[in-house]
């Protein structure tokens, strides 16, 4: 710990030296930079450096414990007991500073009551005959049992004479070295014993458990030797007993070369993704053969798997699973001004915070060899739920006005969301007009033929052709067999369809999570 003026004049120079760190190091010996940068940003911030009282302790504190000892008896050891603080020394030194110079504690490692020779020799006598024990003493005469045998040591010579002393203690020190070193050598050539006979035991366990696991293994009971075995019997074994053994210890028992094991364990080498590829292939036909990579990592993984998604991609290349996806020309609903223009009021502002605060619409195109089918639907943007849809074999005012009397239908009260389509006739003709006015809804249009103003509908479209439409051939259907297959996708799209934006959840899920929905 740093004095308070030590810190200061580490301080100045580091002013002083253009902020050299290494200079004021080299010049006064201390301290570290980290330690000095940080002295300085505390000068910049208060203007001075802090001081402490020693150890922390506060002048309230110093004074309580002092008082405190004046009240006590004077005693260091039951004021530090009594108030936890601080050590004995530090409070000697608080008293020699506070109190007057004929108040000072009493003195540590000076007995405070003084015995004569006769009481000593009572004592040891006592002790030594077996009259009393050290404890009885202590609780009589008030003397620790250290010093009763303190005083045995004195009073038997054990002490007296240093010389006769030094001389046999020099003696007994070189006896006992020569000893010592006889008794090193004799326990060195025992260890080395011990441990010959350790690894000689252990050699003869492991070619035990050999033949065993050989015997478990391979079947042969009669006749079974290591030289009968072929490789790949040895790696077998060699494999089963790593757990106890290394395979540098097992391959000379088995008189095996290393890289013929390793070609063994090649060549035993199953396909440890088989049952991870079948999940996988399960999880890919369930899905409508829609799920990308990441989608269907999130599967396996609530499914209970720990694979990777680097893994599951190289999976699905080696299992061709492929998301078909076929671009084509779009359906375009515009048919020029026909009312007023309306702002865009959304400007590709697609995040909601709530649900039913911004809805998107739009109507897209399915060419079948049996005719031609038309969606309409209403999706949320706070999740991408489909509000509501209708469909039919021609893009009229009547679909696009059912389907939003349909959203309006699930509204609560008080709810006005603001409805955002492209500039197709059917969101200009005077029924779309009044139904959106009836209902309190906002309108809010694209710019004439831009698309990406309307993109998260238009994305919904492009998922809903390449997970459906786009994904087999539509020979044999009829209009009425195309619509329910359309139907059972929006319900399994809002129901069941992870989106990954939705922590690996569907729109259904999502808001059921946060009490949204029943």
């Amino acid at each position: 710990m740093y004095s308070y003026e030590e810190r200061k004049k580490a301080v100045e120079l580091y002013i002083k030296f253009d902020k050299s760190a290494c200079a004021v190091v080299r010049e006064l010996g201390y301290p570290d930079t980290k330690m000095l940068k940080a002295w300085h940003r505390e000068y910049l911030e208060k203007g001075d450096l802090h001081k402490k009282n020693r150890l922390g302790y506060t002048s309230e504190q110093r004074a309580a414990a002092v008082q405190y000892y004046l009240e006590h008896g004077r005693s260091l050891a039951r004021t530090v007991r009594a108030l936890g603080y601080p050590c004995r020394p530090l409070l000697g030194e608080w008293v020699h500073e506070d109190l007057p110079s004929d108040c000072h504690p009493l003195k540590r490692g000076k007995s405070v009551v003084e015995y004569t020779d006769k009481q000593k020799m009572d004592a040891v006598v006592s002790v030594a005959s077996g009259e009393k024990t050290a404890k009885q003493l202590q609780e009589e005469i008030g003397v620790t049992r250290s010093a009763v045998y303190q005083w045995k040591r004195q009073l038997l010579g054990e002490v007296s004479n240093p010389e006769m002393r030094k001389k046999s203690q020099k003696e007994s020190e070189k006896a006992s070295s020569e000893q010592e070193i006889q008794l090193r050598a004799e326990c060195d050539e025992l260890k080395d014993e011990r441990d010959r006979l350790q690894e000689q035991v252990q050699k003869l366990q492991m070619e035990k458990e050999i033949l065993e696991k050989a015997a478990e293994i391979l079947k042969k009971d009669e006749g079974i030797g290591i030289d009968t075995l072929s490789n790949r019997e040895k790696a077998m074994i060699i494999d089963a007993l790593t757990g106890r053994y290394t395979i540098s210890q097992l391959l000379p028992s088995l008189h095996m070369a290393k890289s013929s094991y390793f070609y063994q364990i090649q060549a035993m080498k199953k396909d440890k993704y088989e049952l991870v590829r079948k999940d996988l292939r399960n999880v890919f036909s369930e899905n409508r053969q829609c799920y990308g990579y990441r989608r269907l990592h999130a599967v396996m993984t609530s499914n209970g798997s720990t694979i990777s998604e680097k893994v599951i991609l190289r999976l699905m290349h080696e299992e061709n699973l492929v998301v078909p996806s076929v671009k084509r020309k779009r359906y375009s609903s515009y048919k020029g001004e026909l009312s007023p223009e309306v702002e865009n009021i959304i400007k590709r502002d697609f995040h909601a915070e709530n649900p039913n605060e911004k809805w998107l619409s739009d109507i897209t195109e399915f060419s079948i060899p049996a005719g031609k089918v038309y969606l309409s639907p209403m999706v949320d943007c706070f999740d991408g739920y489909v509000t509501s849809w209708t469909r039919g074999t021609s893009p009229n005012a009547e679909m696009v006005n059912s389907m939003l009397d349909e959203a309006v239908g699930t509204l609560k009260a008080g709810e006005h969301p603001l409805v955002h389509t492209d500039r197709g006739s059917h969101y200009r003709w005077p029924g779309w007009i009044e139904r959106m006015n009836r209902a309190g809804l906002v309108r809010s249009m694209s710019k004439k033929g831009c698309s990406p103003d309307n993109s998260a509908c238009e994305g919904f479209f492009g998922r809903l052709k390449n997970e459906m439409f786009h994904s087999r051939s539509w020979f044999g259907e009829s209009i009425e067999e195309f619509c329910a297959l359309l139907d059972d996708y929006i319900y399994w799209y809002n129901e069941k369809r992870i989106k990954m934006s939705l922590g690996a959840r569907s729109p259904l899920e999502y808001r059921r999570s946060l009490g949204l929905a029943s």
